[in-house]
């Protein structure tokens, strides 16, 4: 897979970069800028060369049509702002707005396409529509670079497609997933420690079940923690329940045992009768036993003592791989496991990797900084799909060459 170092001089070239812009916002605000900023050492390298920068990003799910509320106006002002240049937002995506706009660039300057999911083509299921989208992709640009790691794992014609047309190199982002993602699967330093969380545990079967080979130790927490207690012959109320997975949970509880390994669950939880979203409030939390939560309550936090345990096992770890919140995050009162989780991959002297997605906002929204961690990954999903196993195909096709 070659990189960006490798594609020479680009100076007067139009360089079509793919990246993930995919940012939160509350309104025309971004509440956090973390994935612009992790564009930022390609782009700033592709400007100071001399390159035409035309950006491909998505926003949200706009299903194939334009729409205002989706439009990445909001993320051609931050980054303009980061930069400290003008990025100029063409109205289209592959349309007038998008050839006047790059045709309009000079060296060093950077144009922002809008927002790519407003094709239908981008996201379909049939190769031709996707290939004839990316063909006008291709028109807009002289070579390839693929820096959205957080699509990676998608098919799709502005991440999968255009590299076959144009000479392609991955970026400095996306080179670092890969490296780091590597480390993980390939040679983790042990002991090795993976923290899961999260609501689903279908989510994260195909994981457990490939890290279970080279991780040491499994933590689960989140709502997927209550079909591992339910296996385990526990009460667990109205917390979330995955039924039909819990034979499952309960053999790779066995398969740990077996193997040497240890699957560390919650021995106390913060347990609510009702949770009110909207507000980000809850009923009155209480903590209890894990083997004795209240057939009319829900789990909705890990408890002190499991957070103890759970830190132990963290800072004794040389690898650690964390990704899904240990609890309902988002209400403050149900935070501190999640909290406690992230200080302690901060407190480590291993090798910290907090692996995308709610994981990701979860540390910034409680305060800790980017450098507290080894690596913070900016694709939730294409990390998780990568350390199941499954071949990417926004990677596989940089590994092809062109």
């Amino acid at each position: 897979m070659k990189s960006v170092d490798d594609l020479g001089d680009l100076r007067g070239k139009r360089v079509l970069i793919r990246c993930d812009f995919n940012v939160p916002l509350d309104g025309q605000t971004i509440t956090d800028d973390g994935r612009i900023k992790a564009a930022l050492p390609t782009l700033t390298k592709l400007l100071s060369g001399g390159a035409k920068v035309v950006v491909m990003a998505h926003l949200g799910r706009p299903k194939g049509e334009a729409n205002p509320k989706y439009s990445l106006a909001p993320v051609a002002k931050r980054l303009g702002e980061l930069l400290g240049a003008e990025v100029k937002l063409a109205t289209d995506v592959v349309g007038e707005s998008a050839q006047a706009t790059v045709a309009a660039l000079a060296d060093g300057e950077i144009a922002l396409l809008e927002n790519v999911r407003y094709e239908p083509a981008e996201e379909s299921k049939v190769d031709a529509e996707r290939e004839e989208l990316a063909a006008k992709y291709a028109a807009l640009g002289d070579v390839f670079v693929s820096d959205g790691f957080g699509v990676v794992h998608r098919k799709q014609a502005s991440v999968y497609d255009v590299a076959k047309l144009l000479p392609n190199g991955a970026g400095y982002l996306v080179a670092k997933e890969v490296e780091v993602l590597k480390r993980l699967t390939e040679h983790p330093a042990s002991p090795y420690v993976v923290v899961l969380g999260g609501a689903k545990v279908a989510d994260k079967l195909a994981v457990i079940d490939n890290l279970l080979k080279v991780a040491d130790t499994l933590i689960i927490g989140g709502g997927m923690a209550y079909t591992f207690l339910k296996a385990k012959g526990y009460e667990v109320g109205i917390s979330l329940l995955d039924p039909e997975k819990i034979d499952v949970c309960a053999g790779y509880l066995e398969q740990a045992a077996a193997a040497g390994k240890k699957i560390l669950l919650p021995v106390d939880t913060r347990v609510v009768a009702e949770l009110d979203f909207g507000n980000r409030t809850s009923s009155e939390v209480t903590i209890v036993p894990s083997d004795q939560i209240p057939a009319d309550q829900e789990g909705a936090d890990i408890g002190p003592k499991t957070e103890a345990l759970f830190a132990e096992a963290i800072l004794g770890a040389s690898t650690i791989f964390w990704n899904g919140p240990m609890g309902v995050a988002e209400i403050p009162a149900l935070a501190s496991g999640t909290e406690a989780v992230a200080k302690a991959l901060a407190s480590s002297s291993g090798f910290s990797v907090v692996g995308g997605g709610d994981s990701a906002a979860a540390v910034r929204n409680l305060g800790f900084a980017d450098e507290a961690f080894g690596h913070i990954s900016t694709g939730g999903g294409a990390s998780l799909e990568y350390l199941e196993g499954k071949v990417l195909p926004g990677i596989a096709v940089l590994e092809e060459g062109n």
